[in-house]
């Protein structure tokens, strides 16, 4: 347990200067493998929308599903902090429905933290969480549940609002603050201003740490890669390779061959 990474150990990182790094995880292989490369914080995002069930947005995924993929994530990570991600309309109808939701994933999963997107308009309801001893990760900048409203995935750039959105999810608690989609320059003046660690997910690089989508990361996603995504492996490509030589193989008789067989 002395490994574990906790808020604490967050806190503490961004006093020294040391970069945090996160990522996404949807099942137990990935997240051991994250856990045994240094990754410290596993993000069960609602991501798994869009890259692992092929929805078109986040909106679709529900309770039960993040419920579902966190507690399988959380199996497989013995040091990083996983983090549930509250799906859309898990906590905006009340607060009652935000402690609620928010406990599901500490008591059903394992998870040690939630994570839920909004600035000053969910203030109120991180505070109601944290107040319930469960630590919440905010969401500012662009929020993937709000894409409608936004009129589609845009970088934003009002400063004042980016500002004062990451100031009250401070104040309400939160322990850290992604960052989204933001102008890098107003990702710098954020961090500055903030005690808590920001993470940045196309916002620069002078947030307290990183944070990605695995497909993304690994050339797992087919579809539109943003400009923020560094690919660092082609494991689709890859894979792909290998369905092909398997099909050719079953097809032409070559597997299974003798070596294969009992």
């Amino acid at each position: 347990m002395q490994n574990k990474i906790t808020v604490t150990k967050l806190l503490n990182m961004k006093k020294k200067g040391e970069k945090i790094v996160e990522l996404t995880a949807y099942d137990y292989p990935f997240a051991q493998m994250m856990d045994k490369s240094g990754v410290h914080i596993i993000l069960v995002g609602d991501s798994l929308g869009m890259v692992v069930q092929g929805e078109t947005s986040t909106l679709p995924v529900t309770m039960d599903e993040m419920i579902y993929h966190t507690r399988i994530v959380s199996a497989g990570a013995k040091n990083a902090m996983v983090i549930g991600d509250m799906p859309f309309m898990s906590y905006q109808a009340s607060t009652t429905d935000a402690i609620v939701n928010a406990g599901r994933f500490l008591k059903e999963t394992g998870a040690a933290a939630v994570k839920l997107e909004g600035g000053a308009s969910v203030s109120h309801l991180i505070k109601a969480i944290t107040e319930a001893s469960i630590p919440v990760q905010a969401h500012i900048g662009l929020t993937p549940q709000s894409v409608h409203q936004m009129g589609g995935y845009k970088v934003q750039r009002n400063e004042k609002k980016l500002l004062d959105d990451a100031l009250e999810v401070q104040e309400a608690g939160a322990f850290s603050v992604v960052l989204e989609g933001i102008h890098a320059a107003i990702s710098k003046k954020i961090t500055q201003s903030l005690a808590i660690p920001t993470i940045g997910i196309g916002a620069g690089p002078d947030c307290d740490g990183q944070v990605l989508v695995l497909h993304d990361l690994l050339g797992l996603n087919e579809k539109h890669v943003p400009k923020f995504v560094k690919q660092y492996a082609s494991l689709g490509e890859q894979a792909r390779k290998g369905i092909s030589s398997f099909v050719e193989d079953v097809q032409s008789g070559k597997f299974p061959s003798e070596e294969h067989c009992y």
